[in-house]
């Protein structure tokens, strides 16, 4: 049984009202039981999705599940920059691509705002979007549309589950209900996504870290310099290979051996002298 926002939110003052007992407490009670089941069944379905990853397949899926829904896609702001992360096909990346280059539309503007969800059902005769915007949209095939925020816990980061309809108010209460519980998994991807980006960049930045120090530490001891001064030794081969100093680095760490220019030690050596 899928339920809208609306319901939700009726059913669980229903309750509240009811002092947590009788039928009004039973019904929430089977309502959330129906919303869990429905989440772990699209939690499901979205395992068993031929992607690439999973906010492919949350586009995917939202497109074949969500009742009205012909295209889907994930938008993500980072800074000032919106992107598409994620699409069910072309149709939706140029749907987005439009209202980005055009600087609004229900995809640009859902960013602005705190509701759930941006709904614009029809929008050949929304007043909020300007004739261009229209026509843009109409020119995909696009008649309505959903956006759902995706609750990211990060300040820098924010997302949306975009539903394109081909027909103008296609999206029913059911709609919204698994709409809602897609753009669920879709947070949780986008997070998930990110999280495992910055550990690998992490553990890349730890590994260059040990591997610079190691170097560091073999040019103190075989050379007698200070730390800064075998850093310095490092950026100029650095900069004389074209290289990084992560990469020479290493290099001193397996070998023992500096790899400077030879005119540079002839070059030390007359300025000795």
């Amino acid at each position: 049984m899928a339920t809208s926002p609306t319901d939700f939110s009726a059913a669980g003052a229903d309750a509240e009202r009811s002092g947590g007992d009788g039928e009004a407490a039973r019904g929430w009670s089977e309502r959330l039981r129906a919303i869990a089941a429905d989440f772990e069944r699209l939690g499901t379905e979205l395992a068993g999705a031929q992607a690439a990853t999973v906010m492919d397949a949350v586009t995917q899926v939202a497109a074949r599940r969500v009742r009205g829904a012909r295209w889907a896609s994930i938008t993500l702001l980072q800074g000032r920059v919106l992107s598409t992360a994620a699409a069910s096909d072309e149709r939706a990346r140029r749907a987005d691509a439009v209202q980005r280059e055009l600087g609004y539309g229900p995809c640009v503007e859902a960013f602005d705002t705190c509701d759930a969800v941006y709904a614009a059902p029809d929008l050949a005769r929304d007043p909020r979007w300007p004739e261009r915007g229209r026509r843009a949209l109409a020119e995909l095939g696009v008649a309505g549309m959903l956006s759902y925020r995706l609750a990211l816990d990060t300040d820098n980061l924010a997302g949306n589950l975009n539903l394109y309809a081909a027909q103008p108010r296609a999206f029913d209460d059911e709609a919204l209900a698994v709409g809602m519980l897609l753009a669920t998994h879709g947070a949780l991807a986008v997070a998930a996504a990110t999280n495992r980006e910055r550990a690998e960049h992490l553990m890349r930045a730890l590994e260059t870290s040990r591997d610079i120090g190691v170097a560091i530490g073999i040019l103190m001891h075989q050379h007698k310099l200070t730390r800064s001064q075998a850093f310095d030794l490092l950026r100029i081969a650095s900069q004389n290979s074209n290289r990084k100093v992560h990469d020479i680095a290493v290099d001193v760490a397996d070998t023992g051996v500096l790899p400077l220019p030879r005119r540079m030690h002839r070059g030390a050596r007359e300025r000795r002298r």
